[in-house]
């Protein structure tokens, strides 16, 4: 992702509906193990596009302990900021571990360690970022705080950046999920590229495939692609995903 005042990447990577991808509400199982495949219409990513407006191709893979909580994961998507900011490589690998669990019988909580890694990005700084989080869910409700302690997503002198996500789940019926998101990105020492970002959706599980349609923006100019689009700019995602 390109800013046309600088050449700092401030691209953002990947969590389908501001959560680990893929993964579970609930494993009564000791062990589980879960694969998830998706394309989507444009990789969106706190509101920025990471594919220059272009599909992407995504999948993944959890594992979870259900007597504790405990879960790693992996997952990968294709993009394309990271060429268009003059380095190499065309791949999004997150890899995650955390731990979740309820506090009470309605406020559940997610803890956990998340490093988003660009192979041969060749960006100097480097793409490669590392985020803490903590989620507090109340009921179809939650608020979610990202913390980096690398660099963020490449921009010089970014580290402890942090981004603030609220949201809820409603399910309004017949199968239908209501998707509402504000998250706010600070970056520490750029606050210029500091924004706000929006998003209205509905998903519904058809069983063969869960399908998705998102109405998503970004309040920023300061993302654009080599052809001036911006990368924010308001706009409808389709996604469809499945869960193995």
């Amino acid at each position: 992702m390109k800013c046309k005042a600088t050449h700092a990447a401030a691209s953002l990577a990947i969590l389908a509906f501001t959560s680990i991808p893929g993964m579970a509400q609930e494993q009564p199982a000791e062990h589980q193990v879960s694969y998830n495949a998706s394309i989507t219409s444009d990789y969106r990513y706190r509101g920025l596009s990471q594919t220059r407006l272009d599909p992407a191709l995504q999948g993944g893979v959890d594992y979870v302990h259900g007597p504790t909580g405990l879960y790693v994961g992996t997952w990968l998507s294709t993009i394309k900021w990271t060429e268009d900011l003059g380095g190499d490589g065309n791949i999004e690998w997150d890899l995650y571990a955390g731990k979740r669990g309820q506090l009470t019988e309605t406020v559940s909580y997610d803890v956990g360690g998340l490093y988003y890694y660009y192979p041969d990005n060749s960006l100097d700084p480097s793409a490669n970022t590392f985020e803490l989080y903590g989620k507090l869910g109340f009921g179809p409700a939650y608020i979610k705080y990202s913390h980096s302690t690398t660099n963020l997503f490449g921009t010089a002198d970014s580290k402890r950046s942090g981004y603030l996500d609220v949201g809820a789940d409603v399910d309004v019926g017949n199968g239908f999920l209501l998707n509402l998101h504000i998250g706010r990105q600070r970056l520490k020492n750029n606050s210029a590229f500091s924004y706000t970002d929006y998003k209205v959706g509905v998903t519904k599980d058809f069983g063969v495939a869960s399908v998705s349609l998102a109405w998503i923006k970004a309040n920023t100019d300061g993302y654009l692609s080599p052809e001036g689009k911006n990368l924010g700019r308001s706009a409808a995602v389709l996604s469809v995903s499945k869960t193995f």
